[in-house]
């Protein structure tokens, strides 16, 4: 990429999550939408035509597109390997939407051919570039709430039958990785260890309640033991009626920092500390029967951008492969700890 143009991105799958990195880069000064790639010719079609871009249902048409700069992978979940790996190996920078993969060997995997290839590697994990978040971090690292101890997450949302039976990958473990924990929940367990530094073991248990044929859990809980020591647990279901904001709660010698939506406070005893940004909307209907309901384009616009900034400067991304395997091996210990009912070591169990 050079100073005086946008960066060049072809999209891979044209699904829900496609059309939010579509209008991401639509929105982008430094990126632009070159291509769409899908199987399925109607699905490339009508996004190409309607963000009059290049499609095709022709895989080599699409990767071996000299002009072509960067691939965002929009694919079930267990896909992104293989099409991170053939973007690599044609010399695209690769951006996969969250989770990197389904198993940390297929996202080691991932991660080895970028090395390789000498291409870059980004994960999109945008509820980090939520300003209101930002600031939160910030904060956090000024030890405004004094040293953790504690640290809660909760994603207690509803999701529909009509939702898991609308595509054949949702829920299963090939393709899906699992249930609610690795699709709708890590966004929220990603900022979680991203804010308290860290996670050390994982005990968790998980169960299928209120839907029909998922291989994967639709309710989880876990507990934890963070690198500092502090402990804390994650919930996770979309089986609440009625569907909850998610949340997190930071706990510390000196007071408590609350995500609740979309809203961010800091409590340091009567005294309440709010981001200095525009006004924050807490935002419940994220957690509805529509995945969609409610959400903002902008925190993927934020990480789109940063994306594009750092490739430009010949620097990794924010959230390259390897950090998005913190989120992703602690979904994966929840899981391991269910079947064995044994706690699970991270640094053991991510070698």
């Amino acid at each position: 990429m050079t100073e005086d143009k946008k960066m060049r991105v072809g999209i891979v799958g044209c699904g829900t999550i496609a059309d939010i990195h579509a209008q991401a880069i639509e929105q982008s000064e430094q990126l632009q939408i070159w291509s769409f790639y899908s199987r399925g010719e109607a699905r490339a079609k009508a996004a190409g035509e309607k963000y009059r871009a290049k499609w095709t249902t022709d895989w080599q048409d699409f990767i071996e597109d000299a002009q072509l700069e960067a691939v965002s992978i929009c694919t079930p979940n267990g896909n992104h390997m293989d099409y991170g790996i053939k973007a690599a190996t044609a010399g695209k920078h690769v951006i996969v939407e969250k989770p990197i993969e389904v198993t940390l060997a297929r996202a080691k995997q991932l991660i080895e051919k970028c090395d390789e290839r000498g291409v870059r590697l980004a994960i999109i994990y945008q509820s980090r570039f939520t300003p209101s978040i930002v600031w939160l971090k910030q904060q956090l690292e000024q030890q405004v709430i004094g040293k953790f101890f504690m640290g809660d997450a909760s994603v207690k949302w509803f999701r529909t039958q009509d939702y898991y039976d609308s595509g054949e990958w949702r829920g299963t473990l090939a393709l899906d990785g699992g249930g609610v924990l690795i699709n709708q929940a890590i966004h929220t367990i990603d900022l979680l260890q991203w804010l308290m530094g860290g996670v050390k073991t994982v005990f968790g248990q998980t169960g299928t309640f209120t839907h029909e044929r998922l291989e994967g859990e639709d309710t989880a809980v876990a507990v934890l033991r963070y690198k500092n020591g502090g402990i804390g647990m994650i919930e996770g279901s979309t089986s609440i009626l009625p569907a909850q904001a998610r949340r997190i709660e930071l706990h510390g010698s000196n007071g408590t920092a609350v995500l609740d939506g979309e809203v961010v406070e800091i409590k340091i005893g009567d005294s309440i500390i709010k981001p200095p940004s525009a006004e924050q909307k807490k935002k419940v209907a994220s957690g509805s029967s529509s995945p969609l309901a409610g959400f903002s384009i902008e925190p993927h616009r934020h990480q789109f951008e940063a994306i594009a900034g750092a490739i430009g400067q010949g620097q990794d991304p924010p959230v390259t492969g390897r950090d998005s395997l913190d989120s992703l091996a602690i979904v994966l210990a929840v899981y391991e700890s269910a079947k064995t009912g044994i706690a699970v070591n991270l640094d053991d169990f991510m070698k």
